[in-house]
């Protein structure tokens, strides 16, 4: 037997601490390899965190809601194994180096797996390669592999690659739209003299989580800093809705996800922004940072809470590499596979309100971005065209920005920019 300590992993470069948010085994459980062992919430993200090997759960060093530095160890597990002695989980981070970990195990024979197990563990290569060739995460799950565990090796991946003859064999869905149940991800306490003043059953007293407390000190900080001011725009999306109703089955078969509106919205922002670059900058002191890149946050429900994962380098990425990165960030957002570095360096953000069916909002800046864009609900609506009364698909755009540097006049032809772009739009599958 050998033991091996599970230590607290640095999920970002800027973070020294994580919360333990829910321990998945307790002491005296037997523990598969990459199987959730817990999970940690920390100022950006909350992260699923598998056990690096077999074996069986000896101790747990620290309880539930508790705040640990990085690098402390929180837990024991003892194993057959004779070579581990430390183990530094880490959750699968798309955006690492390409290289396989190495955990210093004894081997085990191994046994091809025919059929794929759940919620495995995947590498920063393999994840790399599975997003750089479109395969969804559906998808990873299903290609048997020949690891410990079933786990997916660079080897499978590539052999699934060449074998595959479409570009997606398994459908992966974005989940429907539905309003976040953010309360469910929250638990009842004892709030000591609040329960007085909140008595039960008349009163319900939730702690709200680490994510959310962090979520609502940004807004606050940002109504601070930022002189909101907003400009609303009306956008016929006529052209786009007859597009993707045409183009729907084409695009869900060869790419395996279904088409939404997102994408489309992306495309023009991304191009509406080379047009004003001052849109994507930042303010420090009486300085202006001008950002050469576009690195698009796009903000997504969850039950945790309002995430903004971030589509890096936006600007690179043509209909279809955007339409891919969208549906990945918000399947892994749901499936709490995202990693702090996901949600980091946003240039400019926007946020899709409409899905939940309401036509207007107000959004507030997600700092340091100097401009968040809010999409409202895409509805039919009469309107005149030509002296003539048409119906037409309508949606509202309300562009929120930081009247420091952003006047109305620019604010408005940002706005309108990013409507011309959508009732213009061009594009052939």
């Amino acid at each position: 037997m050998a033991r091996i300590e599970v230590i607290m992993p640095q999920l970002g470069e800027s973070l020294t601490e994580g919360t333990i948010v829910k321990w998945y085994k307790k002491v005296g459980d037997k523990i598969k390899k990459d199987e959730t062992l817990l999970e940690i919430s920390t100022d950006k993200v909350d992260s699923e965190i598998p056990s690096p090997t077999d074996g069986v759960v000896t101790k747990i060093l620290f309880k539930e809601q508790e705040t640990i530095a990085i690098k402390t160890v929180i837990a024991e597990i003892e194993t057959e194994a004779d070579a581990i002695v430390t183990a530094d989980v880490q959750p699968p981070t798309p955006s690492a180096e390409k290289a396989e970990p190495v955990i210093k195990a004894e081997p085990k024979p191994i046994e091809k797996v025919e059929k794929p197990t759940v919620d495995r563990f995947y590498s920063p290569l393999v994840l790399t390669i599975a997003r750089e060739e479109g395969i969804s995460m559906t998808e990873l799950e299903k290609i048997p592999g020949t690891g410990i565990g079933g786990r997916v090796s660079k080897k499978d991946i590539m052999s699934y690659l060449q074998t595959r003859k479409t570009p997606s064999v398994i459908k992966e869905e974005i989940p429907p739209p539905i309003a976040p149940r953010v309360e469910t991800s929250m638990k009842v306490v004892d709030a000591g003299d609040l329960v007085a003043k909140y008595p039960s059953p008349k009163y319900e007293i939730l702690q709200m989580s680490n994510v959310i407390q962090k979520m609502a000190q940004h807004m606050v900080n940002s109504v601070a800093i930022s002189p909101h001011v907003q400009a609303i725009s009306e956008c016929d999306m006529t052209n786009i809705v007859k597009y993707r109703e045409a183009n729907a089955q084409e695009f869900e078969k060869a790419e395996g996800y279904k088409l939404t509106y997102t994408p489309f919205i992306a495309v023009a922002i991304v191009k509406a922004l080379k047009d004003f670059p001052l849109i994507n900058s930042s303010v420090e002191g009486d300085k202006i940072i001008v950002k050469k890149f576009i690195n698009l946050g796009m903000a997504v429900a969850s039950e945790q809470g309002l995430i903004v994962p971030v589509i890096k380098n936006a600007e690179e990425k043509n209909f279809i590499g955007l339409a891919r990165a969208i549906n990945d960030l918000a399947v892994r957002t749901r499936s709490k596979r995202l990693v702090p570095a996901d949600i980091e360096g946003a240039s400019f953000t926007f946020t899709n309100y409409g899905v939940f069916g309401n036509i207007i909002g107000i959004p507030i800046i997600a700092q340091p971005n100097v401009a968040i864009l809010g999409i409202g609900a895409i509805k039919k609506q009469p309107v005149v065209i030509d002296d003539a009364i048409a119906i037409r698909s309508i949606s509202y755009l309300t562009l929120s920005f930081d009247h420091r540097i952003i006047d109305g006049a620019l604010g408005g032809m940002f706005v309108e920019r990013v409507v011309k772009y959508l009732e213009e739009f061009e594009y052939k599958f």
